[in-house]
């Protein structure tokens, strides 16, 4: 009872704030606009102490304000503005006006949109993504690893729960080793501010939506973070949560109103089941557990069936990608978001860009569980999710299968076959990512128990299989360890700190095995970016025979064969049974050696595999 009456304290304590600590006025989010946007309404959370008790004011050409809206707590004002066609980029004030006092004036900003046609270009199946965590890449900046103002002192390299100290300057400085690696997409974990006492570097714990983390840079840096990727041909993918937000933010520290998060007796995290949702036969309460628990104590649970949070939410996002000039957005723990809203969400940012390229966090073995999320997908719901991808952890599931299973009737590299087959399920399957670790999972060198052919294996499904490939960074240099104990996924890379001992951004610093494998997915990953049939090609899979499976990546100019053998032992095969795809090519050009290959008969080692580029050899 104790325990409940203190957590209702603590809402009740977030929900009224502490205004003494406020000052009059604190903030206005959006902080500026543009002109020319594709819905004119615009709607400004103001915040300050008892800033409800004023009058509003605003006069400038083409802007009118609509509505003032006053909510539970006195700190706050929603004001709805509508930006008409005509207006024009400019500064005017927002006077905020309280009898017998000086009013308190901000001064507001409205731009001009940037419509440079190399801008929001999208993340497609011709790219490779590449998964950084900023904290763990690489220190480029040392007079930004600490502030005094922060509630995380110091870098302390030693814990994997602290600080450590990259930064964006760090990944900038490191653009050409990812480009000459063949990356063509950079996907950061979130970089928004996470001011939280601890353990909040990875990024999913917002606490201010509009600022980058000091301790990465600035607004300012990552904008010319993403200009440098797009000057080098990379583009960036930005992380956003929609789900949940870190309980140090001033919007749950002094919330609103109560509705702003879901509210609960006492402590009630989510039941984690994406079933709940999908369920015709699901329970009220396991899907409300579902969709309103709390991730964590410290993620407060955001209630997205409140319109000024839908509002805050869109608009940060829509604000962001105008802003820096993002390519992509990956989305946090996707399922466990509102599905109406998350629906709207997905048709509004498409309004305003709709080149921009959007996929869902959603991990499970269950093909038709990620399906049940994408868009064109109307059964059990009632309306279309808008999403165009997932993050496809089946075909993730059933590589490691393939490679580390027996092969049976549906296990082994059976299952891999088993799951691709059921690619009908999705509106256009070629738009998942495709991945084999990230920053909450086993590395993919430790889930193969260090066998570096099952590696190689990995890494050349990966690059040839349909969808978009992300890597996790450090994979191509042999980067291990498994998920439990936690943290051991996340340590830093090797060379991005002063003092390291090994450098293995260079080869110098890489020893035998670790070149080895870097060269591999190296050779890889430049084939796969300068040959479109790997990209586009369509794909045509045959049963798994003896252990051996074989699929083909075609068009009208290039044929790409692939031919795994999951067995142990070193196997012979001949070819004849693929001659629908080979069409009497004698030989093939081996893509990572260049050496050419009789395609009578093929010699394939144990868990090994070949690609075959056939259209060379002809």
């Amino acid at each position: 009872m104790k325990k409940l009456l203190f957590f209702t304290a603590c809402c009740l304590a977030m929900a009224l704030g502490s205004s003494a600590q406020i000052p009059a006025l604190d903030r206005v989010e959006p902080m500026f606009w543009w002109v020319g946007m594709h819905n004119p309404n615009l709607q400004l959370i103001v915040h300050g102490n008892n800033i409800a008790a004023r009058k509003v004011e605003l006069n400038y050409p083409g802007v009118k304000l609509v509505a003032v809206h006053k909510v539970e707590n006195p700190n706050y004002l929603f004001l709805d503005l509508r930006i008409f066609s005509g207006a024009t980029p400019g500064t005017f004030p927002i006077k905020f006006i309280k009898a017998g006092e000086k009013p308190l004036t901000y001064s507001y900003a409205l731009k001009a949109r940037n419509h440079s046609a190399d801008r929001i270009q999208g993340v497609t199946d011709k790219d490779l993504m590449y998964l950084i965590m900023p904290d763990r890449f690489a220190n480029g900046d040392k007079n930004n690893d600490s502030f005094a103002n922060m509630r995380e002192q110091g870098i302390h390299r030693d814990s994997m729960f602290s600080r450590h100290g990259g930064d964006l300057q760090g990944i900038m400085n490191h653009l050409d080793y990812l480009k000459d690696l063949g990356v063509t997409a950079i996907w950061l974990t979130p970089a928004v501010e996470n001011d939280e006492p601890a353990a909040s570097y990875h990024g999913y714990a917002v606490t201010d939506h509009y600022k980058i983390d000091a301790r990465y840079g600035t607004n300012e840096l990552y904008k010319k973070f993403v200009d440098k990727c797009h000057s080098m041909g990379m583009k960036v993918v930005m992380d956003l949560v929609h789900n949940h937000a870190g309980t140090e933010g001033y919007t749950i520290q002094d919330m609103p109103m109560k509705s702003w998060v879901h509210q609960w007796p006492k402590y009630t995290r989510s039941n984690f089941k994406y079933e709940a949702v999908m369920d015709p036969h699901a329970s009220a309460a396991d899907r409300k557990q579902m969709l309103d628990g709390w991730f964590d104590r410290r993620m407060a649970d955001m209630n997205q069936n409140n319109p000024y949070l839908q509002n805050f939410l869109t608009q940060n996002h829509i604000w962001w990608i105008e802003y820096a000039g993002v390519d992509g957005l990956r989305l946090d723990t996707y399922p466990y978001n509102d599905p109406a809203y998350m629906a709207k969400w997905a048709v509004d940012v498409k309004a305003e860009f709709p080149r921009m390229t959007i996929f869902g966090e959603v991990l499970t073995p269950l093909p038709f569980t990620q399906a049940y999320f994408t868009q064109g997908n109307t059964v059990n719901r009632g309306f279309d999710t808008h999403l165009p991808a997932v993050t496809d952890a089946a075909v993730k599931d059933a590589i490691y299968e393939a490679l580390n299973g027996n092969d049976g009737w549906d296990s082994g590299v059976t299952h891999l076959y088993d799951i691709l087959a059921q690619d009908f399920m999705y509106q256009d399957v070629t738009r998942n990512t495709i991945f084999l670790d990230n920053h909450d999972m086993s590395r993919v060198l430790s889930v193969v128990g260090e066998d570096v052919n099952k590696y190689k294996s990995a890494m050349a499904m990966l690059m040839t299989l349909r969808g978009v490939p992300q890597m996790y960074y450090g994979d191509e240099i042999l980067m291990k360890n498994l998920s439990n104990p936690d943290g051991l996924v996340r340590e830093d890379f090797p060379g991005g700190w002063d003092g390291d001992k090994k450098n293995k951004f260079t080869a110098e610093g890489r020893n035998e095995k670790e070149n080895d494998a870097f060269n591999y997915v190296r050779k890889l990953a430049n084939y796969r970016k300068n040959t479109p049939v790997l990209q586009t090609g369509k794909m045509i899979q045959y049963l798994p025979e003896n252990g051996i499976y074989v699929y083909f990546r075609y068009d009208d100019k290039k044929t790409v064969m692939v031919v795994y053998n999951s067995t142990d032992k070193e196997q012979t095969t001949g070819t004849a049974r693929y001659n629908e795809r080979i069409k009497g090519v004698k030989s093939a050009k081996n893509v990572v050696t260049g050496e050419n290959v009789d395609l009578d008969k093929l010699t394939l080692g144990a868990k090994s595999t070949l690609v075959l580029d056939l259209a060379n050899s002809r």
